[in-house]
């Protein structure tokens, strides 16, 4: 077995199809990612073998177009952009406010490239080589653009806008950062081995992991297929959990590399993915350097962003703070609490802006308050919101094939994987 690989850019090399298009383009991919082919026999392999051949995959370059598209049930819901487009709380006329001119166009704008994200299709390029790496998100009118370099920060940008975002973060001290961290790290597994003995090993850790979730998951190895031309082993998932939507999580994994090259995610009771996304065609040569080059052209608005580097102790009072309970907060802000765990897991968002604005826009709508552009732009809202969400005890909710959200009548959000009725349930023990 090749040793197995824990470098930062090798997992990002490897997980890419799998995570880099839902992280940037919001959804998914090839209606059937993988092709079964009877010519395709490959040498079985267990799931734990199938998984030890994905973590010890050594690749550091590649390029391809990946392709995604969900079929997530929503409706139509362009006619959201208008209906959110005000601010009830912004000054009019203001520079920047939403209620200000130019702020309706920016939050409609915003509003209806989030929805192009969860209902439209994307093709996107992606190129690694070692720490450098670019996703190319190809639009109609368009390419959205992110460049990763070591040392060079994070460029996003976007042709439509002619815009670009310059992420830095200081090296100095995020090294410095990191060193404070590793020394900790010997500190904490110095003591763990004086308490408990011997730290175990990965083949250890996996068979732990593999335990773990065989409680809640079966994990099989499903058919033989190809995927961008390329023989693949399938990697199934399949909840034990009668709570969650999804019924069937499949990843095909390429036979001599171990780079996942295809996902999908199948909701429970039906038979074509409503969620995935795969490579169309791929390459594991080095890409030309050229791909990552980038300079904004002229006449391009550039905004510059330095992400701040917390200390350790910063860290650690992060730490703290995080699992002290549900009730902490953190520099006055609310944190969100997590219900139950595994496929049945429900993210609660505290009462905010959004969640209250819609519910107000609501009240304001049913109670036939014109008023000014904010209050239109509500009553748009909830004639919409009344289209698309089902009026029940206590709020407004949501339902997809994958996923379901409440819109308390306090402004709390529920969210998760779940069926309505379990979200509910927990929506109603949380008080």
């Amino acid at each position: 077995m090749r040793p197995r690989d824990t470098g930062a850019s090798r997992r990002f090399a490897r997980w890419i199809p799998a995570i880099a298009a839902p992280i940037v383009v919001g959804a998914a991919v090839v209606l059937v990612p993988l092709q079964a082919n009877a010519a395709v026999d490959l040498p079985d392999l267990t799931p734990k073998e199938l998984l030890e051949l994905a973590s010890s995959s050594d690749v550091e370059a590649m390029s391809g177009t990946v392709e995604q598209t969900s079929e997530l049930g929503l409706p139509d819901l362009s006619g959201l952009t208008g209906g959110m487009g005000g601010s009830a709380s912004a000054t009019p006329g203001a520079e920047g406010s939403a209620g200000g001119e130019g702020g309706d166009a920016a939050s409609g704008a915003g509003i209806d490239e989030l929805l192009s994200l969860i209902t439209g299709d994307h093709t996107a390029k992606v190129y690694v080589d070692g720490s450098h790496a670019r996703l190319q998100v190809l639009d109609r009118l368009g390419e959205r653009d992110v460049y990763v370099a070591k040392g060079e920060g994070v460029w996003l940008w976007d042709s439509r806008e002619q815009s670009a975002t310059h992420v830095t973060v200081d090296q100095a001290a995020l090294d410095e950062l990191q060193a404070e961290a590793e020394s900790h790290a010997d500190e904490a597994r110095a003591k763990l081995e004086a308490e408990v003995g011997t730290l175990p090993t990965p083949e250890e850790v996996l068979d732990q992991a593999l335990a773990r979730l065989d409680e809640t998951t079966d994990v099989s190895v499903g058919t033989d297929g190809r995927v961008a031309g390329r023989d693949v082993y399938e990697l199934v998932l399949v909840p034990r959990d009668d709570a969650t939507l999804v019924g069937e999580v499949s990843v095909a994994i390429d036979a001599d590399t171990g780079v996942a090259l295809a996902a999908s995610v199948t909701a429970a009771g039906a038979e074509k993915p409503a969620f995935s996304v795969a490579f169309t065609d791929v390459s594991f040569a080095a890409p030309d350097a050229s791909v990552f080059a980038f300079t904004p052209p002229d006449g391009a608005t550039v905004t510059e962003h330095e992400v701040p580097v917390p200390t350790v102790a910063e860290v650690e009072q992060w730490k703290a703070d995080a699992e002290s309970g549900p009730g902490a907060e953190a520099e006055g802000m609310p944190r969100p609490v997590v219900h139950g765990s595994g496929w049945s897991t429900v993210v609660e968002l505290p009462a905010g802006a959004a969640g209250a604005a819609m519910l107000e826009g609501g009240a304001s709508g049913d109670a036939g308050d014109s008023g000014t552009g904010a209050a239109e732009g509500f009553a748009d809202a909830s004639t919409l919101l009344d289209s698309i969400t089902q009026r029940v005890e206590g709020g407004r909710i949501i339902s997809t094939s994958l996923a379901t959200v409440l819109i308390t009548d306090d402004g709390r959000v529920f969210a998760g994987a779940v069926t309505p009725e379990h979200l509910l349930a927990v929506a109603s023990s949380a008080g």
